[in-house]
């Protein structure tokens, strides 16, 4: 590690290396699992003394803690060790129209408890109601997981629309009434007691994909979320594009033809109009009354609507169109169909929407479904949450 430099271009000194391999060690013990001292120092490049100082260190300081031995190899047995799971605690929560799931993990990721709030659980005249409603959220987690909310380390919300950098307005969300305060942030880091993020949903979506889905090994991709809403977010180079007011991948709103423009004044009160573009070709509503226009009264869901090949047809031509736009600008190597829409048609949807590219004067990016098991929003906040959590507790130096 000669020449290592630490903070500022410095250079290493034996604490900053220290804390480096520290670092490095936890890193391996949270995705991995339990491992011996002499796994790490293989895996790390560390000597055993040095891997055995190390380990004693981060035992002292309350870091990890042994687990057991290795059993049924020739030897003694090696002593295994793994993160003290009660560091910290964090809260992720994904928002939507009709109500707030929270989860609640440890600093290892393990969920320990996890509450679903419908929005009439409170009503709207109640003062304070989207601090009440993500309070009642998180507080049905923690009694779940055995905790209180003085154990939580940090939280992170997932919301549509997105958080104005220079405001503290979360825009491009009219159908959130509650959530438009430029003073929310900070109302709910003080109902909960802990510091707090509130990010755009399909970007915490992406950030799943990313780590553990349908992205992984793509420094450059767009996620395209057809649901109740229509949204993406685009990941250049491996940093996510977030825009001047945070708008970036807000795809909903792209005029198409065959789709008003979409419109609205104070963008906390939409007009009859707003949500327009895109959103109105290819989000959950619009396919099923797609459905009900080629002859399908009967039809209620989405699932049920994309069963019928004319339709899956019709809304491939729509979302194909739609993702033109966006590879003409963006050029992805890939790009990732997410939310209802997108799950509820499969591989056939998939393939019907690649085929409409052929032959397209455009670049052909790979083209994927989404494989996130469980909330893709929820598991992004977690990880994000986790990342935060684990920057601040992991910190030796």
């Amino acid at each position: 590690m000669a020449g290592t430099q630490g903070p500022h271009g410095t250079p290493g000194t034996p604490r900053v290396l220290r804390a480096m391999n520290d670092r490095a060690a936890l890193d391996l013990l949270v995705s991995q699992g339990p491992l011996t001292r002499t796994q790490i120092g293989e895996l790390t490049g560390l000597s055993k003394p040095t891997a055995s100082q190390l380990l004693a260190r981060l035992e002292t300081a309350g870091l990890v803690r042994t687990t057991g031995n290795v059993t049924g190899r020739p030897g003694p047995s090696a002593q295994l060790y793994e993160i003290n799971p009660v560091l910290a605690h964090v809260a992720a929560l994904a928002v939507d129209q009709l109500g707030i799931t929270a989860a609640v993990a440890d600093i290892t990721g393990a969920v320990l408890g996890e509450e679903r709030v419908e929005t009439d659980a409170v009503d709207e005249d109640v003062p304070h109601r989207t601090a009440q409603l993500v309070a009642a959220a998180v507080d049905g987690a923690l009694a779940k997981a055995g905790l209180g909310r003085e154990q939580l380390h940090g939280a992170v919300i997932g919301t549509p629309g997105a958080l104005d950098p220079h405001t503290g307005e979360l825009r491009y969300a009219p159908h959130l009434p509650g959530w438009h305060s430029r003073a929310l942030k900070e109302e709910l880091g003080e109902v909960l007691g802990t510091p707090l993020v509130i990010e755009n949903d399909v970007n915490l979506a992406a950030l799943a994909e990313q780590h553990d889905g349908a992205a992984q090994d793509f420094d450059d991709f767009v996620l395209v979320w057809a649901d109740e809403g229509v949204g993406a977010a685009i990941v250049l180079g491996g940093q996510l594009l977030r825009g001047a007011t945070g708008g970036a991948g807000e795809i909903g709103y792209m005029p198409l033809p065959g789709a008003p423009l979409a419109r609205g004044g104070d963008r906390s009160a939409a007009r009859p109009d707003a949500g327009g573009g895109f959103q109105r070709l290819v989000g959950s509503p619009s396919v099923i009354e797609l459905a009900r226009e080629y002859g399908n009264p009967e039809v209620s869901t989405v699932e049920e609507a994309l069963a019928h090949d004319e339709v899956r047809a019709e809304v491939a031509r729509r979302m194909a169109t739609g993702l033109a736009a966006v590879v003409a600008v963006v050029d992805p190597r890939l790009v990732v169909m997410s939310g209802e829409v997108a799950q509820a048609g499969g591989e056939p949807l998939r393939a019907l929407v690649e085929g409409e590219f052929t032959g397209l004067a455009l670049p052909r990016p790979e083209l994927r479904i989404s494989d996130i098991g469980g909330n893709p929003i929820l598991i992004g906040a977690l990880r994000t949450a986790l990342t935060e959590a684990r920057d601040a507790v992991f910190d030796t130096t």
